[in-house]
């Protein structure tokens, strides 16, 4: 990706280490807050709703990034120090400047899918019948990273059951495709926007590991009829 190493050699100095680390933190900072003090309708506040940023909020174009996907003090525990353990190995592994890039590319693409989805949203009786985009897809395009980089990676489900993160990845593939066949279109845009980043630092290596396959299976195939002649 010549276009990736011309950008890290003029702007590296402005990426921001660490990142995941403050994402993490803010998110349980807004989680808490609502948990304790629910009158504050912090979530509401925050969440990303393209009508309410063309009136002025501009501040939910970031702020959106802080509301978690979760409910349950436990599960959130658990889903902010397993996307820690994800955002901060792909740092490692690439650097602050790509990971940076890698994320701001998939809030880019969230934030298109919501203008996109709340624009074609249906009005029934007036009201626009948006369902909002959480960062849930968004989170998942670094759990798909991570899987490709780490495809051996273990973790613990239910912290008992060690589970390798590729069959994970499986898994998040089938339910990112039954959410484009099945899920109102907002979620279908945001399954699209989930996998942009993902396909643009992963696609050429796909295609040339889709070919390397391909050639091998004929390279077999061709050995086994020589081989019976």
């Amino acid at each position: 990706m010549k276009w990736l190493y011309k950008l890290e050699f003029k702007y590296r100095r402005y990426a921001i280490a660490d990142l995941m680390k403050y994402i993490v933190i803010l998110n349980a900072t807004v989680f808490f807050i609502n948990y304790l003090i629910p009158n504050t309708n912090l979530f509401q506040k925050l969440m990303l709703y393209p009508d309410r940023v063309l009136k002025g909020e501009v501040w939910r174009l970031i702020s959106f990034l802080f509301v978690p996907d979760q409910l349950s003090p436990i599960w959130i525990l658990f889903s902010l120090y397993f996307y820690y353990i994800v955002g901060s190995n792909l740092e490692n592994q690439w650097g602050s400047f790509r990971f940076n890039i890698y994320y701001l590319i998939g809030v880019l693409a969230t934030i298109a899918a919501a203008f996109i989805a709340y624009a074609i949203s249906p009005v029934v009786a007036g009201v626009k019948l948006y369902i909002p985009i959480t960062t849930m897809h968004l989170n998942l395009s670094l759990f798909l990273a991570f899987a490709h980089l780490y495809p051996n990676f273990e973790i613990l489900i239910f912290f008992l059951i060690p589970v390798k993160v590729k069959y994970l990845a499986w898994f998040n593939w089938a339910l990112i495709v039954f959410s484009l066949i099945f899920n109102p279109v907002t979620l279908k845009l945001a399954a699209l926007a989930s996998v942009l980043n993902y396909f643009i630092f992963f696609g050429k290596d796909i295609i040339t590991m889709i070919k390397t396959k391909k050639l091998v299976y004929k390279n077999r195939k061709r050995f086994k009829q020589a081989y019976r002649k």
